[in-house]
């Protein structure tokens, strides 16, 4: 596979996501942390409510910008609030994918941290963008498909269900008791 040309595929990836939001981001970018193992042109792009959703946006650009297997993947958070934190959470994600191992579908994140305040989710699982389908998920550029998948907050007892039972089981614990995925003062689903 030839590797994507990095500015391109920034820029081209950045109007993806305007024109499935329907608005600017706000290009955001670390001051700290694992930046320095990042390709240069990554950064965060941050969505204020719109059209589409009543929640803040967060979504990674440069994420496999040079990725040369087949784990072609962009990160999208929502947040009920805007938080740098989340910035720094995709930041940290894209460098592990970039220098420690590939992230992909179904894969789960220790994040070492409450994702937000002082949330009992400091976990994550990467799923399908149910919320938003393929007009978000599918990214074409030039000969590759590029998947912008959902990281969603999750609690240590959820991936530990995850490990147990698999991601269709997990997927479907959401469904049946309704996960509220912005609310970061939630229980966790798993007793």
């Amino acid at each position: 596979m030839q590797a994507l040309n990095p500015i391109t595929y920034t820029n081209e990836l950045r109007q993806h996501y305007e024109s499935y939001f329907g608005s600017t981001g706000k290009r955001l970018t670390l001051d700290k942390g694992p930046k320095e193992k990042l390709h240069f042109n990554f950064y965060v792009l941050e969505f204020q409510p719109n059209q589409k959703h009543n929640m803040v946006s967060y979504c990674t650009v440069g994420m496999s910008v040079d990725r040369l297997d087949d784990n072609l993947i962009e990160l999208v958070i929502y947040s009920p609030k805007s938080d740098n934190a989340l910035v720094e959470l995709l930041t940290v994600c894209a460098s592990y994918h970039r220098n420690v191992l590939p992230l992909n579908l179904h894969h789960t994140v220790n994040i070492g941290q409450p994702w937000l305040d002082n949330s009992k989710c400091d976990h994550a699982f990467i799923s399908l963008p149910y919320l938003n389908g393929q007009e978000l998920e599918l990214f074409n550029f030039t000969n590759s498909i590029i998947h912008c998948y959902w990281l969603i907050p999750i609690t240590e007892k959820e991936r530990d269900f995850h490990s147990e039972k698999g991601c269709e089981a997990l997927e479907q614990l959401f469904e049946e008791k309704q996960i509220e995925y912005l609310n970061p003062n939630r229980d966790s689903l798993v007793m």
